[in-house]
């Protein structure tokens, strides 16, 4: 009985709203106030500031919401070890990842993962690299996949495959006079670039630093909010962009767009699985060792 009062306190500590977190557990609001306050009795103190408009967590919430995070991992970890005594793996796995990796590459390996493994259930959140990291802090999932730098010293990284950024534009481009151009030159043309929080951008900035540019000494045109945004923007413009070359294969192949080279400029990044320190979950292990197996 204290396991599902667990249960209840983790969904109304997530949404922070007893209708919804009852909604979400399918049964009444009284009934999620009725196990609280069990909750609270029993360990004889109280786990939400009710005074304000919105409930709150408490210190003592705070920590029982830590404590409830171990414990559930715990139950994932032995149900994953007792099923796989039966050749059966199942569960949910939670997987955070960055805009380029979510669209272009992660799902090719979600679909032979779901064929090998076809009782795991696969949630994707997509975000920019920044934001994967904080959720994972946040213990909202098990296992991210980010672009570029290191970013948490309470996160694990562990490389997973290689990228390289590459200089785009349509193949008609009438500003393009040739495929290769210097770094000097690179400051004349018109560029669309990501979000800030992007691993995209970072890696780039880095990578001018090299040459001794800035993201200022650039023509930045436009920023847009997707790849998929830029590409079909840098269809019906002069303009050139910094995208991953996972990004762009297919209107690369269809001679639609092309790489334009820069003196001195290779500009290569890592993928990187990342989690919170100590071991991953056991589906979170499960799919980085099966990725690493197919990549």
């Amino acid at each position: 009985m204290l396991d599902f009062r667990l249960k209840v306190f983790y969904t109304v500590a997530k949404a922070l709203n007893f209708n919804r977190a009852a909604q979400q557990l399918n049964i009444s609001q009284p009934a999620v106030t009725r196990h609280i306050k069990e909750l609270e009795e029993h360990y004889k103190t109280t786990f939400f500031d009710r005074s304000r408009r919105k409930i709150a967590l408490t210190i003592a919430g705070d920590i029982l919401l830590q404590h409830t995070h171990l414990i559930f991992e715990q139950y994932q970890k032995l149900d994953f070890d007792l099923n796989l005594l039966q050749n059966k793996t199942d569960g949910v796995l939670h997987i955070g990842a960055s805009t380029t990796i979510a669209q272009y590459v992660l799902p090719a390996y979600l679909a032979k993962f779901h064929q090998r493994f076809p009782d795991v259930k696969v949630e994707l959140t997509n975000a920019n690299s920044l934001e994967i990291e904080q959720l994972l802090a946040d213990k909202g999932i098990e296992l991210g996949l980010v672009e570029g730098a290191v970013h948490h010293a309470d996160l694990k990284y562990t490389p997973f495959l290689e990228d390289e950024i590459v200089l785009v534009s349509r193949v008609k481009n009438e500003v393009l006079t040739a495929r290769t151009i210097s770094p000097d030159e690179l400051k004349r043309l018109p560029l669309l670039t990501r979000e800030s929080g992007s691993g995209t951008n970072e890696i780039v900035e880095e990578y001018l630093q090299k040459v001794g540019l800035h993201y200022k000494d650039l023509v930045i045109q436009m920023q847009l909010g997707s790849t998929e945004s830029i590409k079909n923007y840098l269809f019906h413009s002069n303009t050139f962009s910094f995208l991953s070359v996972y990004s762009v294969q297919q209107e690369l192949a269809d001679d639609r767009m092309c790489i334009v080279d820069i003196e001195g400029l290779d500009m290569v990044r890592t993928f990187s699985f990342v989690y919170r320190q100590g071991q991953p979950s056991p589906l979170a292990k499960l799919f980085m060792r099966f990725a690493s197996l197919k990549s």
